[in-house]
C-alpha cells in the first residue's frame, strides 16, 4: 500500500503544478497519449463528471509528461485490482 501511496503522491505532486486533481491527471495523460485513445471514466455522482470534464482543458507540459513517465513506469503498481472474492463480480 505504501509503495502505490507514493506512486500517487508523484501524481499529486504534477496536479498542485496545474491546480488540478490526480483524476484529472490521469485522465489528460490519456488524452495526451493519442488521438485514437478516448478515456471513458465511469462515475455515479454528478460532481465526479464535472471533475472528469476539467481533464479536457488541463494541458501537460513535456515536463509534466516526462515527471508522469519516469515516475510511472508500467507495471508500477502493485497489488491486485480486486480480491479474490472481488473477481466473483468482474466479467459475469
Amino acid at each position: 500500500m505504501k509503495h502505490n501511496l507514493d506512486l500517487l503522491n508523484k501524481v499529486r505532486q504534477v496536479a498542485g503544478r496545474h491546480g488540478a486533481t490526480p483524476a484529472q491527471v490521469a485522465l489528460a495523460w490519456l488524452l495526451a497519449q493519442d488521438k485514437s485513445i478516448v478515456p471513458i471514466p465511469g462515475t455515479r455522482r454528478s460532481q465526479y463528471l464535472q471533475e472528469n470534464l476539467g481533464a479536457i482543458d488541463l494541458k501537460l507540459t513535456a515536463l509534466d509528461l516526462a515527471d508522469i513517465e519516469a515516475s510511472l513506469p508500467i507495471n508500477a503498481a502493485h497489488g491486485a485490482r480486486y480480491t479474490w472474492e472481488g473477481m466473483k463480480g468482474v466479467n459475469v
